[in-house]
């Protein structure tokens, strides 16, 4: 497959788009889940009991002590809602990015891979936000909730369909920055690593980890906030982003924002390594399963012969031209329609 068959991929199949960003969607969230675990135990406003440690000791200690089901608690949720979010996540950044680059007739606009990824996380978090408020719940500590049917009827039951999307407003404005900063970040490091945008799985996992770490420490506040909206621990129940800022503020001052920073990163750097290195290889894998054509149709050899020997002989007699002229100043023995001659 060549570069124009890989590159053009995104504006001419939005079904491969979709089936390329589920499915990095998926692998995304599920071979990282127990580190967003641990994430999620740091960042709850009274942490189990050793949650102010590092990453490593909480993830560790959470395996030892409840076993490595635990970690994976919640996952099914994450896996309905990564699916169809990332799919409308994806295929939405390919076609805003590349109508606006086609646009601004500019190949190389980071302030367009920044914003076709801010718009596009409107439709990636209506659908990720629910799933975001269970699988919170189900990764607290001493969580109340058996399983995932149970804790989504008990948070309709109890708190209103408002409390799925109660932290969506929260979620936007650390995602909108934070996809902003990936998206620009990722196309940074294709052009210092992959100028050519073929495909190269070392220099999509590197530009991926590389903005995933990037955005992630930039946006980590932001994200404690959210999960304090999402899990209404201890009777705390605030209902929006500034009560979210002054429930943090007060429990644990400026540091409390920061509180699961080292996981976030370390959920992010692999995390989005994988999602890139998955959507780009079935991309390419697609890309070429859609361009492969069972039954080609080739022009007649002689034709082509023929074609070529002008073409050639062109070249020679007046180097200077256009190649495509031979085909009009070639005469013959019938009318002439169009007689293209070198001034």
């Amino acid at each position: 497959m060549d570069i124009d068959e890989y590159e053009s991929l995104p504006t001419t199949s939005v079904g491969v788009n979709m089936t390329a960003g589920a499915s990095a969607g998926i692998m995304e969230h599920c071979v990282m889940y127990p580190v967003d675990s641990v994430k999620t135990r740091m960042q709850q406003l009274t942490p189990e009991p050793g949650g102010r440690h590092n990453a490593r000791t909480v993830l560790f200690k959470m395996i030892h002590q409840e076993g490595l089901r635990r970690s994976f608690r919640g996952v099914s949720v994450m896996v309905a809602g990564a699916g169809p979010a990332h799919a409308l996540y994806f295929s939405c950044y390919e076609m805003l990015k590349n109508r606006m680059i086609t646009r601004t007739n500019s190949q190389v606009n980071y302030l367009v891979y920044g914003a076709a990824g801010a718009i596009s996380t409107l439709l990636h978090d209506g659908v990720m936000n629910p799933a975001e408020v269970v699988k919170q719940r189900l990764q607290m500590y001493n969580s109340p909730y058996r399983d995932v049917i149970s804790c989504i009827r008990h948070i309709y039951k109890t708190e209103g369909i408002f409390a799925f999307y109660r932290s969506y407003t929260t979620q936007l404005a650390m995602n909108i920055p934070f996809q902003g900063l990936h998206f620009i970040a990722y196309e940074f490091g294709q052009s210092l690593m992959n100028p050519d945008h073929v495909y190269n799985p070392i220099a999509h996992v590197v530009s991926g980890a590389m903005a995933g770490a990037s955005a992630a420490a930039a946006t980590t506040p932001l994200d404690v906030c959210k999960t304090v909206l999402n899990t209404q621990q201890n009777g705390v129940k605030p209902q929006g982003m500034v009560q979210a800022i002054q429930i943090v503020y007060n429990y644990a001052g400026i540091p409390g924002f920061f509180r699961g920073l080292s996981a976030r990163i370390c959920y992010q750097i692999p995390a989005t390594a994988i999602c890139w290195s998955t959507y780009e290889f079935f991309k390419y894998f697609l890309a070429g399963k859609k361009h492969d054509d069972p039954c080609p149709i080739t022009e007649p050899e002689t034709f082509n012969t023929s074609v070529q020997h002008q073409l050639q002989v062109s070249r020679t007699n007046n180097p200077t031209s256009f190649p495509g002229t031979v085909l009009f100043n070639n005469k013959s023995s019938g009318p002439v329609l169009l007689d293209v001659t070198q001034s």
